[in-house]
């Protein structure tokens, strides 16, 4: 396939940029994303951009939904399609759909993980989430996990490694169920400070509280 995607120029850009918190006072936000799932490409470059600090964390709809699949179901799927498109046509992001959709993407969320340990877990989700619904290339392709992995720069042995390495499962499946002893409902969810936002369409009032949480902060008297 090539150089499909380069991010890094692009994260630095980013530095500096509105929301973002001030040096030394980074925002208190983690993400939890299901790379299955449309909402996670609708919403990853969109917290990439507006919050600093960001913990990403990958978390099954399976865990959130104790073992069930809600996208097996046809009629659950094409609701899920038509709110996508929806929302993709709102905030002007092309989509396109994988074939299959949803994919069987377990081994692409083991190597999400081994990202994120590596702090690498933001550019490896924008590349993976643009091939699948930018690109329609099915993630369970060991080629198009190279590429996304290239991507964010995780090295090709780590990378055949971590796909296959089925001891990571229960992780990824125990963020979904503690997000749902939290409260959550649906991926992606967004944790700012004690508040959780659950759905891409929450995107928005989660930047929201950042940035009052920021200006309460700034209001507050300088303590000795």
């Amino acid at each position: 396939m090539g150089n499909v995607i380069s991010l890094d120029e692009r994260r630095r850009a980013h530095q500096g940029a509105a929301g973002r918190a001030p040096a030394g006072r980074p925002a208190r936000v983690t993400f939890w994303f299901d790379l299955a799932l449309p909402g996670t490409y609708l919403a990853a470059e969109r917290v990439d951009r507006l919050f600093s600090g960001v913990r990403w964390v990958p978390a099954t709809t399976e865990g959130l939904h104790g073992g069930a699949l809600p996208l097996a179901d046809p009629r659950t799927r094409d609701a899920e399609v038509a709110v996508a498109e929806e929302r993709a046509a709102a905030l002007s992001f092309p989509l396109v759909w994988p074939d299959p959709f949803p994919a069987h993407v377990r081994p692409a969320m083991r190597l999400a993980q081994l990202a994120c340990e590596l702090d690498r877990g933001a550019m490896f989700v924008l590349a993976a989430s643009r091939l699948a619904f930018c690109g329609g290339f099915d993630l369970s392709d060991p080629e198009v996990l190279a590429e996304a992995a290239a991507a964010a720069g995780i090295p090709l042995d780590a990378c055949l490694r971590a796909v296959g390495d089925a001891g990571r499962d229960a992780a990824l499946d125990g963020e979904g169920a503690r997000l749902r002893a939290m409260g959550a409902d649906r991926l992606p969810a967004l944790r700012v400070g004690r508040r959780l936002f659950a759905g891409e369409e929450r995107l928005a009032e989660a930047a929201a509280a950042v940035r009052a949480a920021e200006a309460d902060r700034l209001r507050r008297p300088a303590t000795a």
